[in-house]
């Protein structure tokens, strides 16, 4: 039978895990939700008749409990009356949003530097060991509130560093550690292997050897790096919101609607929060079990098992 290669496994060992599979699908799911949430945000913003989510307020209608009245009010309203429903759904937009662009910031770097520092040695490696080493000695809670806290109405042109914009920053500056490891460790196996050393034989520059050799056999550790800081991102979007330092004063956030629903929870009113926490805990096992069995699907020692 023709072998396949690691990629063509990879595929084949997702595909016929069914476990996988549904992950992948509640993954998608939550995807479409956060693109159909910003074009409404988009269509809201220049047609008149469409309401913002700010003028969704209907206080003739506070604090409802979950009813069939509409869909809208399927699970309740809030204290200004509007839908828990609607807010579920905007927020997922934004810890979508958090995650994807958090990890497209954090493991580039990640996989750059980590390679460069495994494959060149030397000075190059021993300043990016120290640079990571020191940021890892922070605790990354207390990392990521400091750069916010900094960030704090701060704008760069259309950038609002004080809103989801510094949270995009701020995560992927600081979540690129545990890929740059990763990478480093697996880099300065892989150019002591035969065809790195052929390459350098035959003449080929280190540079050459590092993009045409190196890069290419480390992306699997980049794509499951992706998988697994996807769910740190969503998790600290939401404990930043929570503790106001997240998205902007009147954006809907799941972060938001758990720190609006503190005198809720006193006064026995447990829809919003609720609504919060299992819409993200769904997101969060989806991605969990999906990034463990990518990660399997992509490790060459367990191709032939």
């Amino acid at each position: 039978m023709p072998g396949r290669s690691l990629w063509a496994d990879a595929r084949r060992r997702l595909l016929r895990d069914w476990t996988a599979r549904i992950c992948l699908g509640v993954i998608a799911f939550y995807a479409l939700i956060a693109v159909g949430a910003a074009v409404y945000e988009q269509v809201a913003k220049h047609h008149p008749n469409v309401p913002t989510f700010q003028e969704m307020a209907d206080y003739d209608h506070q604090n409802e409990a979950p009813s069939l009245r509409s869909w809208t009010t399927i699970l309740g309203t809030d204290w200004a009356g509007k839908s828990v429903l609607v807010k579920t759904l905007l927020g997922a937009k934004v810890s979508m949003s958090v995650g994807l662009i958090a990890n497209l910031i954090a493991v580039p770097i990640g996989v750059i530097l980590g390679a460069i520092a495994g494959y060149y040695g030397g000075k190059i490696d021993a300043f990016i060991v120290w640079l990571f080493s020191t940021l890892a000695s922070i605790p990354g809670i207390v990392l990521l509130i400091a750069m916010k806290y900094a960030f704090k109405g701060v704008k760069i042109g259309w950038l609002d560093l004080g809103g989801i914009h510094g949270i995009y920053i701020a995560l992927g500056v600081i979540s690129w550690i545990g890929a740059c490891r990763l990478v480093r460790a697996e880099t300065m196996k892989i150019r002591e292997l035969e065809y790195c050393l052929a390459a350098r034989a035959a003449g080929r520059g280190r540079f050459a050897i590092l993009l045409r050799h190196v890069l290419p056999n480390v992306s699997h550790i980049a794509i499951i790096r992706f998988s697994l800081g996807f769910v740190g991102a969503v998790q600290a979007e939401v404990i930043l919101s929570y503790l106001e330092l997240g998205v902007a004063v009147g954006q809907a956030s799941w972060g938001t609607m758990i720190t609006n629903a503190k005198m809720d929870i006193v006064a026995g009113r447990l829809w919003e929060p609720t609504a919060a926490v299992v819409a993200m805990f769904f997101l969060v096992l989806a991605l969990n079990i999906f990034g463990d069995r990518l990660r399997d699907a992509l490790d060459p020692r367990l191709k032939n098992v």
